[in-house]
């Protein structure tokens, strides 16, 4: 049994993460602010089943006012989850918020980690974002980041932080590169959690954009399997993993998926592209599978139809 701090822990994977560990046994201190970039009772929603547990703790402060030196203190595990989401929000004055919840919390979370003697890992949740508009699909790590989002420039300078504190102090950073987590929980600024949204309520969906975009998605318990093996592999240390679902579909794709998992036609609101979106996005990972094991279970109509479950739990009508 290990002593584990999960920050964003009320989050879409945070929250995740935290029931998988209190399922395997471990201890788990959870930390979330509950700011608004969305609606908090759904973050309260997603951590309400495990308050009651004896071995979770949960802390409802921003990481800039803790003082993390105690915090950590008998730690084992960080799995850094905590974050200021969101490409299409990152412009304007608000990338203020992006630098302070992105960047110098991450940044102090290192300071508190490079003292601390128990720490056996920090996995730091970065994002596809980094690479931007990649020069290769599928994308392997050896690609230069290029991120095209202010969301990604302080992602990829957070992901920087890490390695720093790694090489200068030995903290025993890992690096996930997410490729568009989806699944029961997902935040409701995400792409299905929209599209199933408004399917549900007979809207349209809407896409920016021709359709013709490319992404790799990565079902909700994988990205959860990615943290586990990062976290006990001792060839994770020091490395940024790319962590995707296996395969890169394209949008029009994913809505005729839909449309048979939801038994109807979709309506669809075509909307002008929007600045920061990459085109396309393919994990290549080779990688994750060679140094940590990493290999995605749950194919595309799987995890839709599980996430549209869960959509209509939380959005249907009662009766």
């Amino acid at each position: 049994m290990q002593t584990i701090v999960v920050t964003g822990a009320a989050g879409f994977i945070g929250s995740h993460l935290v029931g998988t560990l209190l399922d395997r046994g471990d201890t788990v201190i959870g930390i979330d602010q509950f700011n608004d970039y969305y609606d908090p009772q759904l973050k309260r929603a997603n951590i309400a089943p495990y308050l009651n547990h004896e071995r979770f703790h949960l802390v409802e402060r921003s990481l800039n006012e803790l003082d993390l030196s105690a915090l950590l203190d008998g730690v084992s595990i960080v799995f850094h989850q905590a974050a200021q989401a969101g490409v299409r929000a990152s412009w304007g004055r608000s990338f203020e918020l992006y630098t302070e919840r992105n960047i110098t919390a991450t940044q102090m979370l290192l300071e508190a980690a490079k003292d601390c003697s128990t720490l056996e890992r920090l996995v730091y949740a970065s994002s596809s974002s980094v690479y931007g508009n990649a020069a290769a699909f599928p994308t392997s790590e050896a690609v230069l980041p290029q991120p095209v989002s202010p969301y990604g420039v302080t992602k990829l300078a957070a992901e920087h932080l890490c390695q720093l504190y790694h090489v200068n102090y030995g903290v025993p950073t890992t690096s996930l590169r997410y490729f568009t987590v989806y699944g029961p929980r997902q935040r409701p600024d995400m792409a299905f959690h929209k599209f199933l949204k408004a399917i549900l309520h007979d809207q349209a969906i809407p896409i920016y954009g021709d359709g013709l975009q490319t992404r790799d998605f990565t079902f909700i318990a994988d990205a959860v399997a990615a943290n586990l093996a990062a976290a006990s592999r001792p060839e994770a240390i020091g490395e940024a993993f790319n962590i995707g679902g296996g395969s890169r579909v394209v949008l029009k794709d994913v809505i005729a998926l839909l449309e048979t998992i939801v038994n109807k036609p979709i309506q669809i609101d075509w909307l002008d592209p929007s600045r920061g979106d990459a085109r396309h996005t393919s994990a290549d990972t080779t990688k994750a599978q060679t140094l940590i094991g990493y290999a995605p279970k749950v194919g595309l109509a799987e995890g839709l139809a599980r996430e549209w479950e869960w959509i209509q739990s939380v959005y249907g009508d009662p009766a």
